[in-house]
């Protein structure tokens, strides 16, 4: 409901009004003093205060100075004696929304606040989307999940970003470790040099060397001319190893020298080149693991184990599921030119059983598929067939119909910008019981305008 803040020293005075306000619709409550309101206010606080100017202690002037220090948008609503007009309009000057005069009827306090909180709500709604706006543009990919693991993650790499420490990145296949890899560098101030990428698995041993550090001519069977390797191309931005674990042993001691030394030598080269770049690795192992059973330099392990970030398998935040699932249907859309609906009831419900061995890289893939081929209930093949998604169920019953039930609220309200009539018609739900859903999963409309 639409909150209002009522201030008098008088009691009858705050019963009459709480009831008038309240029966207008509102969530009244009432104070005898101006100091107890101060700590409740906030700029992200949606509603509307009411307040006397004569009062002992702080005065509804003092308090209308205090409240523009807090939010100087926030609409502070005075109610003054006949006497006290000059001083009312005063007011207004120094950031006031109006004034009622006593006698006030019902109906003068009632339109005035509701004018209030219509300024109110399109101020938190310009806020709101000006603040998306910056966040859509904001360099570096979307990291999305609104789960705690992945918010701890978002801020660590925004912690991160600029320091230029070496991370190492561990998640398993498919989680997205070259995403957060390009965070951390589009996050940057390298982001205007090179972004790297090399998997450490893909390349042949007998290359890898020639890949990382480059080469002169002659400096082995082939080397016609000079190679410029991975590590001199990212010099100034960031070189990202994927599959660190896969190095040879042989390569590793090499890697480890450079990344203490910063400075390196081509093979067939006597010359040091200097190197100023950051170091990220990812691996789906265990690497501390891997270097007590000798498979990994545990001298290495210690270099790159600067920061761990560990990005959690989609298995481990279901109620991420949907979501992802409508962020890539409507890149898909794009892509393709199409415009898919997003997925019924029981196409959740089976998106939710899953268990998503492949993670994010096969929940994208399962999007694809649907707007390519279409939902099943248009005559088209399964959502999930044919590319692995299938499988017993991941989570017990009672956690499935959870998942699926935030997953339905978030669309509805991602569809109708957050807006809480248009989403409990969609939805079919009494505005409470929306509410009451909203403050189990701990969503805010606002996130969603």
């Amino acid at each position: 409901m639409e909150q209002v803040f009522f201030i008098d020293d008088e009691q009858h005075i705050r019963i009459a009004n709480r009831q008038t306000l309240e029966l207008a619709g509102f969530e009244a409550q009432c104070f005898s003093t101006a100091e107890k309101v101060l700590s409740l206010l906030s700029p992200e606080w949606p509603g509307v205060v009411v307040s006397d100017i004569k009062m002992p202690g702080m005065d509804g002037l003092d308090f209308l100075a205090r409240t523009m220090e807090i939010d100087r948008d926030l609409p502070v609503i005075l109610v003054s004696g006949h006497g006290d007009i000059s001083m009312a309009v005063g007011a207004i000057r120094d950031g006031a929304y109006d004034f009622i005069e006593k006698p006030f009827a019902a109906e003068a306090l009632i339109e005035t606040v509701r004018r209030a909180l219509d300024k109110r709500k399109l101020t938190l709604e310009n806020r709101s989307l000006k603040s998306e706006l910056e966040a859509q543009s904001a360099p570096g990919p979307r990291i999305i999940g609104r789960t705690p693991a992945m918010q701890r993650l978002r801020t660590t790499i925004a912690r991160l970003a600029d320091t230029g420490a070496d991370v190492l990145i561990h998640g398993e296949t498919g989680t997205g470790k070259e995403l957060v890899a390009r965070a951390l560098h589009e996050q940057s101030s390298r982001r205007v040099n090179h972004f790297v990428a090399i998997n450490c698995g893909a390349v042949p041993e007998s290359l890898i060397e020639s890949e990382l550090f480059g080469h002169e001519p002659g400096a082995f069977t082939g080397a016609a001319e000079r190679r410029i390797g991975k590590f001199e191309r990212a010099n100034g931005g960031t070189l990202f190893l994927d599959e660190i674990e896969s190095m040879p042993l042989a390569v590793q001691i090499r890697l480890l020298r450079v990344l203490q030394e910063r400075q390196l030598e081509r093979l067939g080269s006597n010359e040091l080149i200097g190197l100023d770049l950051r170091v990220v690795a990812a691996t789906k192992v265990d690497l501390k693991a891997a270097a007590d059973r000798g498979l990994f330099r545990e001298d290495l392990y210690y270099r790159l184990n600067v920061v761990t970030l560990e990005i959690p398998p989609l298995r481990e935040r279901p109620e991420d599921i949907l979501l992802l699932f409508h962020h890539f249907v409507l890149l898909a859309n794009a892509r393709y030119n199409r415009d898919t609906p997003q997925p019924g009831a029981e196409q959740g419900a089976a998106l939710l059983a899953h268990l998503w061995p492949g993670n994010v890289r096969e929940l994208r893939n399962a999007a694809e598929r649907y707007v390519l081929l279409g939902p099943d209930d248009r005559g088209g093949p399964d959502l999930l067939a044919k590319g692995g998604a299938a499988g017993g169920a991941a989570m017990s019953l009672p956690r499935q119909v959870e998942c699926f039930e935030r997953g339905l609220i978030e669309q509805a309200l991602a569809s109708n910008s957050g807006r809480i009539k248009e989403t409990v018609e969609s939805l079919g739900v009494a505005r409470k019981t929306l509410y009451d859903k909203m403050q189990k999963y701990g969503l805010d409309k606002r996130n969603y305008k």
